[in-house]
């Protein structure tokens, strides 16, 4: 059975942002609604990833391994981790006959098949919706301004025919059949060491212990239903290459009405031909004449926010910067603003005329 840390290809002492970083990669990749997704590797993705990216799940699973409860699934996907024996009945765990084991009902890996890949008491909560991820591009300008995007998403959403219940509108509630209302049925496994039963959620009614007379014709009872959906979303300035903003709800529906899932987008921003970022500043390179450095001046530059005139001291040598406050990058608060650092070089001529060369020769004598 793959290791959590494996599945997500960081070590054992990764830190909880190289964690993130490797699962946000690997779920884009492997996403099933993606071309060349692969749904059984998504949730061994999400399943690695919920563990590992809480502090007691990963704690106990660093001391206790893998653990298992309802379904074949981790037990750090529930309620606490550890075993679960409060669904077996030890009563009927008995020797047959004289003395020796009753090996009739199963073999030794049935059992322990049984009880690591079953289930544990009680009734298990409804599906929490699946997290999707995209990727958006945005311009430099874009960054230090705030932007919006829509996205088109197709995922699973709340059927409106029947609000998510999963019964044709007007069908009437009776009690499920199969678990009697309980949301738990019984399953009696023997083996040599005698037999255990477990108590599982009722596959029938998914737990909830009633069903509808009727399900739903659109969604075939299942509550949900693919369908294309644009959301908006409001990329604040200041965004980091290569950051993700979580939209809380906005992924996949729940089952039945439980928690959807949420989105998480990725904010990529295009090299600008001019303007680097660096922190909270912009920087930028200015050439200014061999004249203007010697003697001084004003020089026209280029900012984010259009152009500007700053002051070029005479002795300005080559590659000296200038400052200029509060041209930078936005702080995501909004409340601070970098610089913008301009480096200025001297751009000294290939070419120079006979009586530029003559008057270079004389500034070069009255030098010495």
């Amino acid at each position: 059975m793959a290791n959590y840390y494996e599945i997500l290809g960081v070590s054992k002492g990764a830190t909880d942002e190289e964690i993130k970083k490797a699962y946000r990669k690997l779920a884009h990749k492997y996403h099933p609604d993606k071309s060349g997704g692969d749904e059984k590797k998504f949730k061994e993705i999400n399943e690695a990833y919920q563990v590992l990216s809480d502090k007691t799940k990963r704690s106990q699973y660093d001391q206790f391994g893998r653990t298992f409860s309802a379904g074949g699934g981790s037990a750090y996907g529930g309620e606490g981790g550890g075993f679960d024996f409060s669904g077996f009945d030890f009563g009927n765990f008995s020797q047959q006959g004289g003395g020796g084991f009753d090996f009739g009902g199963g073999g030794f890996e049935d059992i322990f098949s049984s009880i690591f890949g079953g289930g544990g008491g009680g009734r298990r909560g409804k599906k929490r919706g699946r997290d999707i991820q995209v990727d958006v591009e945005i311009s430099f300008l874009e960054l230090v301004r705030g932007a919006e995007r829509e996205i088109n998403l197709r995922k699973s959403v709340t059927c409106d025919r029947c609000q998510g219940t999963g019964g044709e509108p007007g069908a009437k509630v009776k009690t499920c059949p199969t678990c009697k209302g309980t949301g738990r049925v019984q399953k009696t496994t023997r083996s040599f060491f005698g037999a255990f039963s477990q108590v599982t959620v009722c596959p029938e009614c998914s737990g909830e212990g009633q069903t509808y007379e009727k399900k739903c014709s659109k969604c075939g009872g299942d509550g949900r239903v693919k369908e294309e959906e644009r959301i908006k979303i409001k990329i604040p300035a200041g965004m980091e290459n290569g950051g993700t903003l979580s939209i809380r709800g906005a992924g996949e529906a729940g089952e039945k009405g439980a928690t959807p899932g949420d989105l998480y987008v990725t904010v990529h921003i295009k090299p600008h031909e001019k303007f680097v970022r660096q922190g909270s500043d912009i920087l930028s390179t200015e050439y200014i004449s061999f004249s203007k450095a010697t003697l001084g001046g004003e020089a026209e530059i280029d900012t984010i926010d259009g152009k500007l005139i700053i002051k070029i001291p005479s002795g300005t040598q080559s590659g000296e910067t200038f400052r200029i406050k509060d041209k930078g990058v936005p702080e995501i608060s909004g409340r601070n603003r970098g610089n913008h650092l301009v480096k200025v070089v001297v751009r000294v001529p290939k070419r120079i005329s006979r009586e530029q060369k003559e008057i270079i020769e004389k500034l070069e004598r009255l030098g010495e």
